[in-house]
């Protein structure tokens, strides 16, 4: 990678990690829409986890008074059966199908029964959620709206879920950096100086998105979070639709 690619690169990460940092969401998927234009599959995934790694955990160190261990504890129990459950049968989906799951999941926890809804504080519900998202982060690379949609039921005030998110987040994304750069055929080293860039840009971008953050009130970070999670919802059913539809080459 050139060094004007680099420059351009962190600036990128500069700016995802700064919206993640403000509503916990969005960054990610832009960025790594952003290193798939230009770096082969692995070596993007490797990096995007590096970034994403950096971003969660240093956002999780801002805000770790709020963070509801009991839930993250919870999630992650959720996560590491379904790492095991899927590291065994090792099912790949298709691209459609993955993104189309990955699009309509939080759409299908809206229209469930109140008694069923995205609960944190339920540790059943952290640990099924947990090994939902884990699964989404296997199949497609990101667990996606569905983390975002649990994370906004109950009670938690937004320091609360972006801090507890961060924390499970830091999970997934390790386990995605073990998988793309060591254990596949192609297994893609991290570039060591655009690693540094990376976790430069993502700790400042995250510096920089706190006091944004202690600016909205709760009722504000719902609100826009909630359009946000819809929006990229609807832009995964919406490219799976078009994959299945697209003629076969």
């Amino acid at each position: 990678m050139t060094v004007p690619t680099m420059l351009l690169v962190s600036l990128v990460m500069l700016f995802t990690a700064f919206l993640s940092g403000v509503f916990g969401m969005a960054g990610g998927l832009i960025l790594i829409g952003v290193l798939l234009a230009l770096m082969p599959l692995p070596e993007a995934m490797a990096l995007h986890a590096v970034t994403q790694m950096a971003s969660n955990g240093w956002r999780g160190l801002l805000w770790y008074r709020y963070v509801r261990w009991s839930a993250t504890w919870a999630f992650l129990v959720g996560c590491t059966l379904a790492l095991v459950g899927w590291t065994l049968w090792r099912y790949v989906p298709s691209k459609p199908l993955a993104l189309l799951c990955l699009g309509l999941s939080p759409f299908l926890t809206r229209v469930l029964p109140a008694s069923l809804r995205p609960n944190p504080d339920s540790k059943i519900q952290g640990a099924l959620y947990g090994a939902a998202c884990m699964t989404l982060m296997l199949l497609t690379g990101v667990s996606g709206p569905l983390l975002d949609t649990y994370f906004l039921g109950g009670g938690m005030d937004r320091r609360q879920i972006i801090a507890t998110k961060s924390v499970c987040q830091v999970f997934g994304h390790a386990v995605k950096l073990l998988y793309f750069s060591t254990v596949i055929d192609r297994a893609a080293p991290v570039d060591p100086l655009m690693m540094a860039l990376a976790v430069a840009a993502s700790m400042a971008g995250t510096s920089l998105a706190k006091p944004v953050l202690d600016r909205l009130t709760d009722t504000q970070y719902r609100v826009w979070a909630t359009r946000i999670i819809t929006v990229i919802a609807l832009y995964y059913v919406a490219q799976g639709l078009w994959l299945l539809a697209k003629p076969p080459v």
